[in-house]
């Protein structure tokens, strides 16, 4: 129960920034991870309220972190 809490707590966040720096956008990144989360719900694996509602809130997060990041970026180019 830990394990499943500590992975939707860090995970979706950093599957954002991670999609964000390589497809260089962080609404894709956003996207590509919401459907990796809905893939994941719908095989089962995410079986509770809370876990979705934790999943939901690393991903808000996680893309808040990717466009400041992005934002930094276009600072110093």
């Amino acid at each position: 129960m830990l394990l499943k809490f500590l992975s939707a707590l860090l995970l979706p966040g950093l599957l954002v920034v991670l999609f964000t720096r390589v497809a260089y956008n962080h609404v894709i990144g956003l996207v590509l991870t919401v459907a990796l989360i809905a893939a994941s719900v719908y095989k089962g694996y995410t079986d509770a309220l809370w876990l979705i509602v934790v999943d939901a809130f690393s991903l808000t997060v996680g893309f808040w972190y990717a466009n400041r990041m992005k934002q930094q970026t276009r600072k110093r180019a």
